[in-house]
């Protein structure tokens, strides 16, 4: 709780990962990936519930072990293809059902493995001290969209009009990272596919912490990580 406000966090690990099969299982530093996600946010005291949503019983068994509730979804939100925000609502509406008067949703995905618990709590203070409608952590872009092209056949295309731009000149960007999103539940517009909207706010984590498991590359950069940190 923050204020007065009631928090609760969900973790989102369906079963049925392309990208690295058996995704959110997949060991990184001895404990599955999903593990990370529930260790960050119980240590975060101002989280209520920590809840697991999925589709396979194997995460939910792995869940509970390591301290999560588990709330099962539908085959139809467990697709390649089904947003996030479809889940979320689904939920939302089962524990307004049951009762349940949280203000805020907190969204942490299982990919993120680096993510602290600082960085949770950054977005929830945020959110509380300035009023805002949906806070989201972000992370420095690796490349600026001044230097981005497509390629029509073989010709390179710039995407966005003008010269090049000296890297000194370049501005800051930034991108989502999926590391932390937290909105007021009630607020969540039904159409959006979106956690970011109305009156937003961004907390910003290094590149290190913002590393994001995708695909095999990934996972193998989080296992030279964790290497280093132990080593």
């Amino acid at each position: 709780m923050i204020g007065a406000h009631r928090i609760v966090c969900f973790i989102p690990a369906r079963a049925g990962s392309k990208g690295i099969p058996g995704k959110n299982l997949r060991q990184l530093g001895g404990r599955p990936l999903i593990a990370w996600a529930i260790e960050v946010a119980r240590a975060v005291p101002e989280i209520d519930r920590i809840i697991v949503t999925t589709d396979g019983e194997e995460i939910a068994e792995t869940a509970r072990r390591f301290g999560a509730e588990v709330m099962m979804r539908p085959p139809e939100l467990a697709t390649d293809t089904s947003p996030t925000a479809d889940t979320l609502r689904f939920h939302t509406r089962q524990l307004r059902a049951a009762g349940d008067d949280f203000h805020y949703l907190l969204l942490l995905e299982p990919t993120t493995p680096f993510r602290a618990p600082d960085d949770v709590t950054a977005c929830l203070r945020m959110i509380e001290a300035e009023g805002l409608d949906s806070v989201a952590t972000f992370a420095p872009a690796a490349e600026s969209p001044w230097w981005a092209f497509a390629i029509d056949g073989h010709e390179p295309r710039k995407l966005l009009e003008g010269g090049m731009v000296q890297r000194q000149q370049l501005p800051a960007v930034f991108h989502l990272n999926g590391a932390a999103y937290v909105y007021v539940a009630d607020r969540l517009p039904d159409d959006s596919g979106s956690l970011l909207f109305g009156r937003q706010g961004a907390v910003v984590m290094d590149r290190l912490r913002s590393i994001d498991i995708d695909d095999h590359l990934d996972l193998l950069l989080a296992e030279a990580v964790v290497a280093g940190r132990a080593g």
